[in-house]
């Protein structure tokens, strides 16, 4: 998959600025929109106030130790999102660098003049030709260009732009490198692809996805608990402290029970949510994909049901002559000659492969042919066939290819018969996926050019991958029922539409969405944008019509119909990471749970002499002290961000495995990981500051 090069995490043109922004985050109004994090802000607050007045009885070297992690458990996460905005920010100004000052070339009334780009509107028409920039988006409605689209793909190879077809939107900022094209403004000034693109990775426009939203309040519902539990734990430390005639003030200070309640409330995934989010964006940005929202990212991750065209996604697209079936009384050799020179002036994929087969069985080549005496007959949509006309040394030949049926009406129509086997050959070819192309000598069918769309290389693995993840895969096509159904067998999708309409795109959408399934699929043109408007996930191509773009809610820059496949693994991608950074959290908490409280209460009711009680044998790590149980805790609760940041960032390991694997995977490595690591993290943390003396 196609990637655009992005700078490492560590690169000192992103940590510095998120560096700053770390703290410029430190605002209640932008704190206020992470509960968790501000809860912890709150913290930090009330913990250097203690210790800055000499507040209580606790000691204010271990309060003022306990402050400054708090401050960098929040600056840490300001870090994470702030990275991650700046690695969206160095994409955006690299984007903001092919917006330049350019001239448009305004034509009013068949009358040219020429105004600055910013002064063009919607509906404006414009001219551009060889070493013009395309001053905006707009549609070709007059001639034809190759265009280089570097600057917003980079890629380098020009692509061609045309009017009167799915081929004919350009995008402000590209260069035309040749001929002439006439081309109607479509975007207003400030609202065009560009504009769109820069403020979507710098994620001025970026909104909470509603899992995100429910994720949000399900940890603001953890944290409203873990505060009420912490304020009813003072009262109880009083109370049996008053009852065993000890004295806990020191001990269990409003520092000690804020640490406490920012370890158990689950601060590393609130800490990253929003880093997580911003980087699933990030993720299809850097793979060439415009989404219009977060909510199309978390979309493609729910998606169950993918619909796919044929041609130039599950096929190469350029139908390739695989073989000569001649009818009875012709041999291969002579529907083969008659085939090339049929194909001689045919400049298409199919043309040229015909000619090439028909040298490499037969050595035939066309150097006899005298252009004087040739007359080349160019494909007809409505007659459906080409051919060619030319003086042999027997008289005049006419030879023509073309569907069987206007090949059969053609033969029919000037006194020829039809062979009895050629419906029998024609429809095999059709059962085998290919497509007939019958050709004619006179009032002689000769015969039938199997030509074949190939299917792409480790397609079927790929649809096998997203079978086990529960994606159900649909080919669509315009091919007959018996062609499609040999293609789907050999791809390996699940189902098929043959002779597809826009219709019954639609309709088929609409089928898949009544009975609770989340659909995507990719188009181009302007009869796709109904259905790009009803999937779930729209992915239109960039070289697609205006109509196709504004439906879909993802723009592919590469017009890459595969590329459909990538961004449901962005999706899945998200959705893991978010879900895997969720078990980890709330499962650390358990074990920063048996850190603090036992050593936090291990002296209440001292029964042993060595001034431990009851609860002392929760202690199972054996920390030092309260003091350094704590401590260590809070350190770990805070370094713990840092460590994830990266993993945040990239996404977890993507896996084709069905639901079920990947929650008892989830549950393992994070859920089972989030216990183990913080037990050896906050033990290696305690040996250390009780070495070296902190506590």
């Amino acid at each position: 998959m196609k990637e655009n090069k992005q700078n490492p995490l560590l690169d000192s043109k992103l940590v510095i600025p998120a560096l700053k922004q770390s703290f410029v985050k430190l605002h209640p109004k932008v704190q206020i929109k992470n509960p968790v994090m501000f809860v912890t802000l709150i913290g930090a607050i009330l913990t250097s106030i203690y210790v800055l007045f000499n507040i209580g009885p606790g000691s204010k070297i271990f309060e003022l130790q306990i402050a400054l992690w708090l401050w960098f458990t929040v600056l840490f996460a300001n870090f994470a999102e702030a990275i991650a905005e700046g690695r969206g920010k160095a994409q955006a100004e690299s984007l903001k660098k092919t917006r330049t000052q350019t001239m448009a070339r305004l034509v009013t009334d068949n009358k040219e003049s020429k105004i600055s780009a910013a002064d063009l509107k919607k509906g404006n028409i414009v001219i551009c030709e060889a070493g013009d920039t395309i001053p905006g988006d707009g549609e070709v409605i007059e001639g034809i260009a190759s265009v280089d689209e570097s600057a917003i793909t980079g890629e380098s190879a020009p692509v061609i732009r045309e009017s009167g077809g799915d081929r004919s939107a350009v995008t402000g900022g590209t260069k035309v490198i040749s001929d002439l094209i006439k081309i109607r403004i479509t975007a207003e000034q400030g609202k065009s692809f560009l504009d769109r693109m820069i403020s979507l990775v710098e994620g001025a426009k970026r909104q909470k996805t509603p899992n995100e939203i429910a994720l949000s309040i399900v940890l603001s519902g953890l944290t409203i608990i873990f505060v009420l539990a912490v304020i009813s734990l003072k009262p109880f430390a009083d109370y049996a402290a008053t009852a065993a005639n000890q004295d806990l003030s020191s001990i269990v200070t409003v520092p000690v029970l804020i640490a406490l309640l920012v370890c158990l409330i689950p601060t590393t995934i609130g800490g990253l949510l929003s880093a997580i989010g911003i980087s699933g964006m990030d993720r299809l940005i850097r793979r060439n994909v415009l989404a219009t929202s977060g909510r199309a990212v978390e979309a493609a991750g729910d998606i169950d049901v993918l619909l796919l065209d044929k041609t130039g996604t599950i096929t190469l697209g350029n139908r390739m002559a695989t073989a000569f079936l001649p009818v009875t009384g012709i041999t291969e050799t002579k529907l083969a000659e008659a085939s090339q020179l049929a194909s001689l002036a045919d400049e298409t994929a199919e043309g040229r492969s015909i000619v090439v087969l028909a040298k490499e069985k037969f050595a035939f080549r066309a150097e006899s042919l005298q252009p004087k005496e040739v007359r080349f007959i160019p494909f007809s949509a409505n007659t459906r066939m080409s051919g060619i006309d030319f003086q042999s040394v027997s008289g005049e030949k006419n030879i023509r290819k073309g569907a069987s049926d206007s090949i059969k009406q053609h033969i029919q129509s000037i006194g020829g018969i039809i062979p009895k086997d050629l419906d029998d050959i024609v429809d095999n070819v059709a059962k085998k996926g290919g497509t007939p192309l019958v050709v004619a000598e006179d009032k002689e069918i000769l015969g039938v050019i199997q030509l074949k769309d190939i299917v792409k290389g480790g397609i079927k693995e790929r649809f096998a991958e997203l079978r086990k993840m529960g994606i159900r895969t649909v080919m669509i096509t315009g091919d007959n029922p018996l062609t499609a159904a040999a293609i789907a067998a050999e791809a390996g999708v699940d189902d098929f539409m043959a002779q597809a309409t826009p219709e019954t795109k639609l309709n088929r959408i609409r089928e898949e969405q009544s009975i609770g399934h989340l659909v995507a699929m990719t188009g181009d043109g302007t009869n796709d944008a109904p259905a790009l408007a009803q999937a779930d996930v729209g992915v239109a191509m960039n070289t697609g019509t205006q109509a196709a773009r504004e439906a879909g809610n993802m723009v592919d820059l590469d017009s890459n119909p595969t590329k459909l496949i990538e961004i449901v693994e962005i999706g899945k991608q998200l959705l893991m990471t978010r879900g895997s950074l969720t078990t980890f959290s709330i499962a650390n908490d358990v074990a920063k749970y048996f850190a603090i409280l036992p050593a936090l209460f291990s002296s209440l009711y001292i029964t042993q002499g060595d001034g431990t009680g009851p609860l002392g044998v929760l202690n199972i790590m054996q920390l030092h002290s309260s003091q350094s149980a704590i401590l260590s805790a809070i350190i770990f609760n805070a370094l713990i961000i840092v460590a994830l940041i990266p993993l945040a960032l990239k996404g977890v390991n993507y896996r084709a495995k069905g639901s079920s694997q990947i929650l008892r995977r989830n549950l393992l490595i994070y859920g089972l990981g989030g216990i183990i690591v913080p037990f050896i993290g906050i033990k290696f943390i305690d040996l250390l500051i009780s070495t070296i003396g902190l506590i």
